[in-house]
């Protein structure tokens, strides 16, 4: 086990591994750091603590010392030069016809450099921009190409729920979010409807996850025979929330003599989880066992449907 504690650079950004030598810092103290770009201005976000070394990604460096009022201030004035040099390399971008949407710019703490944060559809030979750049901020220039995910996050915004994004007010990493997610939560597929501003889909659908894929098992699905209290019927809804089933209960069972079709109760009942009793599953053959789940997941849409999910569901 090591001593560490967690610093982070930015007021909702990812948290970092630090030893804290022999400063005594607490939650909130600025901190200066090096790191793989040089001095950061840092903020302590989490109280010395031990972790198992595994946690860690050395080699683990230390904090060189508490921020002074003189370091608090010279980051105010790295943060102050952040529109100007936006301006600038804007102007550069255009000049040099490149097709790129330029996010943001932060300069390390030492200003041995400035990192400039863009998104393009493809591959920017900025080569050219970049000895532009260096001939103006007389320093290194490092362009990073960013996800739709990470300029949301950047950017800031509102959601559709009327609250600011949680990527950029409280959410410090991205989880995978996936499209059986909301079918779990038997949520409309309609990608105008689980996609965040980003394009992309919601963070949110991961938050409930696990609580509904709890709540659903043993449940049946839509369409899948089950015995009642009162016979075999039919799903026609779940209900996971509340752990009912809506059914329709079999009448006659198919036969050749209507046509084997089975009659099927015009009234609806429902019924607890723990009232129903569901048929053993077949086996399925083995040579289905390594069918795409994309295409289970994806079943019942209409192809532009599924043009549009699969985008959603790009990285």
């Amino acid at each position: 086990m090591t001593d560490v504690v967690g610093v982070k650079f930015k007021e909702v950004g990812k948290m970092y591994y630090f030893a804290p030598g022999d400063n005594e810092v607490y939650i909130g103290d600025n901190v200066i750091v090096e790191t793989a770009r040089g001095l950061e201005f840092g903020t302590i976000c989490r109280e010395k603590t031990s972790v198992d070394e595994s946690e860690l990604v050395a080699p683990l460096k230390s904090i060189i010392r508490k921020a002074t009022d003189a370091d608090r201030k010279k980051h105010e004035e790295n943060l102050a030069k952040k529109e100007n040099a936006l301006r600038l390399c804007q102007e550069k971008i255009d000049a040099h016809g490149l097709e790129m949407k330029l996010i943001d710019v932060e300069y390390t703490f030492d200003n041995s450099k400035v990192v400039f944060y863009f998104t393009a559809d493809g591959r920017v030979d900025f080569r050219e921009l970049v000895k532009d750049l260096a001939s103006v901020f007389r320093m290194r220039i490092e362009l990073r190409q960013i996800g739709v995910r990470d300029e949301a996050k950047m950017i800031g915004g509102v959601g559709s729920c009327g609250r600011g994004l949680c990527c950029s007010t409280w959410l410090r990493d991205f989880e995978p979010v996936s499209i059986k997610m909301a079918k779990v939560q038997n949520l409309s597929l309609n990608p105008t409807k689980i996609s965040g501003i980003c394009g992309r889909l919601m963070c949110c659908l991961k938050y409930e996850n696990d609580i509904y894929n709890e709540l659903k098992k043993g449940m049946p699905n839509v369409g899948e025979r089950i015995r009642t209290p009162d016979g075999t019927g039919v799903v026609t809804d779940v209900n996971i929330l509340e752990n009912l089933v809506k059914t329709r209960l079999v009448l006659e069972e198919a036969s050749e003599e209507n046509d084997n079709e089975e009659k099927l109760s015009t009234e609806f009942y429902s019924y607890g989880k723990e009232e129903i009793r569901r048929f053993g599953k077949k086996n399925r053959k083995g040579n289905n066992k390594g069918k795409d789940k994309k295409e289970d997941e994806l079943k019942g849409l209409d192809p532009d449907q599924i043009k549009e999910i699969e985008k959603l569901l790009k990285d």
